[in-house]
């Protein structure tokens, strides 16, 4: 049998790839686990308090929020002088359905 019939085309990443990806290295750090989950707890919280709660220097804090503001898992407001993070809506959720086309139970046409 000819094997270009026999096998699909190679194909790279596509969008559903990129974006389960992104969202894993949202994740990919125990610091930041430890902040969306604070968020999730407190629905909202400063950036100066999520720092308080931290045993990390404010840099530190601030550059893990802009990764997981960047991956999509919180959304930041600017209040004043001040920003106020909170839980991405469905992010979580996203990711969850992501994940399932990774189980081996899981056939993708």
């Amino acid at each position: 049998m000819n094997e270009r019939v026999r096998f699909k085309t190679k194909r790279g990443p596509g969008k559903a790839e990129e974006e389960l990806a992104s969202l894993a290295w949202g994740l990919a750090h125990p610091a930041r686990v430890a902040i969306l989950r604070l968020l999730l707890d407190r629905g909202e919280c400063v950036c100066g308090a999520i720092v308080d709660r931290m045993p990390l220097a404010q840099a530190t804090v601030s550059q893990h929020l802009k990764v997981l503001k960047e991956t999509g898992w919180i959304e930041g407001e600017i209040d004043g002088p001040r920003v106020c993070y909170c839980p991405a809506k469905g992010a979580s959720a996203r990711f969850r359905e992501l994940m399932q086309g990774l189980d081996p139970g899981e056939r993708r046409g």
